[in-house]
C-alpha cells in the first residue's frame, strides 16, 4: 500500500496484518513510524526511479493508495504506470469532492464527476465563489481518471466524506470532545436534528481491504448510512467526557452573521444542502458496515487520553 503510517493508511495496514496478509508499505518515512509487521519501502512516489525500486518488491494482489490527497493527477498517473506490471488491482482512496454537485446536491455513485485530465498538473481546476467546485475536487477527479486509464476495470474508488476515529489528525472529533470536556454553554449549530454522515476510519479500512480482495470495480460512496443527528453526536461527546455542559443551538443565520467559519471553526457544520446527503447504498450492498457513532466517539476519547499530543 502507498502510505500506511497514519490515520487511514495505518488502520488499513494494521487490519491487513490482522487478516494475516503480507503487507508492503511505500512512503517517504516522514509521517510516523512504520507499522510493526509490514515490509517498509521508503521513497518518493513522484520519482520514477523510486517507483521502479518499489515495483521490484512485487508482485502484489492489489495496491491500496491512501496518499494521493496532495498529488497532481500526473503524479498519480506516474505511480499507476510504474506499478501496473506488479499489481493486479488498484484501490484508490478518493473523496466526495470529485462530484460536480458537491456539496449542493444529493449524490449517488452515479452522479457526474468533475472533468480533469489524467496528466494534469497541480494548477488544473478552480474554486468557485461559493466554495464549489474546488481545485482539490478537480485534482482528485483527475487522479481517478489516471488510475482508470491504467487499471481499467481493475480499479476501485472509495469516496468517503468525513472520516473520524482514533488517530484523526484533522481535529474534528477531537475538537468537539475537547469542547465538551470544558463544559459550560456550548455553541452548537442548529437544527439539533440535522443528520450527519461521518464514518469511522476502521470501517473505511475494512471496506478498502474487502475491495482489494474482490473483483469489483468503479466508485463507492463511503458515508454512514444510518441516521446520526448532530444532537445525538454532541450528546455522546458530553456523555463520554462526563461533561455537565449544555448545548446552545444557534441558527445558521446567526452563526454566519457572527463570522463563524463553516467546517473549521465549528467542525462538521456546513450549510450546503448536499453535505450530508450522500447515498452509500452501493457500498452497503458490497459489504460496508458502519459501527455506531457512540463507539467511534468512545474509542477516540480513549485514544486522546493515551496520547495527549494527539488532541489537537
Amino acid at each position: 500500500m502507498i502510505g500506511g503510517t497514519w490515520f487511514l493508511g495505518k488502520a488499513i495496514a494494521e487490519q491487513a496484518l490482522a487478516r494475516e496478509w503480507a503487507v508492503t508499505t511505500f512512503n517517504r518515512g516522514r509521517s510516523g513510524p512504520d507499522v510493526e509487521g509490514v515490509r517498509p519501502v521508503h521513497g518518493d512516489r513522484t520519482v520514477r526511479e523510486d517507483l521502479d525500486r518499489l515495483a521490484a518488491h512485487g508482485p502484489w494482489d492489489a495496491v491500496i493508495d491512501t496518499s494521493s490527497s496532495d498529488l497532481a493527477p500526473r503524479d498519480v498517473l506516474l505511480s499507476t504506470t510504474a506499478l501496473r506490471g506488479a499489481a493486479q488491482r488498484w484501490v484508490h482512496i478518493s473523496t466526495v469532492s470529485v462530484y460536480e454537485g458537491w456539496p449542493h446536491r444529493q449524490l449517488t455513485d452515479a452522479s457526474s464527476l468533475l472533468v480533469c485530465p489524467a496528466d494534469a498538473d497541480e494548477t488544473y481546476g478552480y474554486t468557485g465563489v461559493d466554495g464549489s467546485p474546488t481545485v482539490y475536487g478537480f485534482q482528485k477527479a483527475g487522479g481517478e481518471r489516471a488510475v482508470t486509464e491504467v487499471f481499467g476495470k481493475a480499479a476501485v474508488f472509495l469516496r468517503p466524506g468525513v472520516i473520524l476515529g482514533p488517530g484523526e489528525y484533522v481535529g474534528r472529533l477531537p475538537w468537539w470532545l475537547s469542547r465538551a470536556e470544558r463544559g459550560g454553554r456550548i455553541v452548537a449549530p442548529a437544527p439539533a436534528g440535522q443528520h450527519i454522515q461521518p464514518v469511522d476510519v476502521r470501517d473505511v479500512a475494512e471496506f478498502a481491504l474487502d475491495q482489494a480482495a474482490s473483483s469489483t470495480s468503479g466508485g463507492y460512496n463511503v458515508t454512514h448510512p444510518e441516521g446520526i443527528t448532530f444532537d445525538g453526536f454532541l450528546g455522546e461527546c458530553l456523555a463520554v467526557t462526563d461533561s455537565t455542559g449544555t448545548p446552545v443551538w444557534v441558527t445558521p443565520e446567526v452563526l454566519i452573521e457572527q463570522g463563524v467559519k463553516q467546517w473549521t471553526e465549528l467542525p462538521l457544520w456546513r450549510t450546503h444542502a448536499g453535505v450530508w446527503s450522500v447515498d452509500s447504498a452501493r457500498a452497503v450492498a458490497a459489504g460496508l458496515r458502519c459501527r455506531p457513532i457512540a463507539e467511534t466517539i468512545r474509542d477516540t476519547w480513549a485514544w486522546l487520553a493515551r496520547d495527549a499530543l494527539a488532541a489537537l
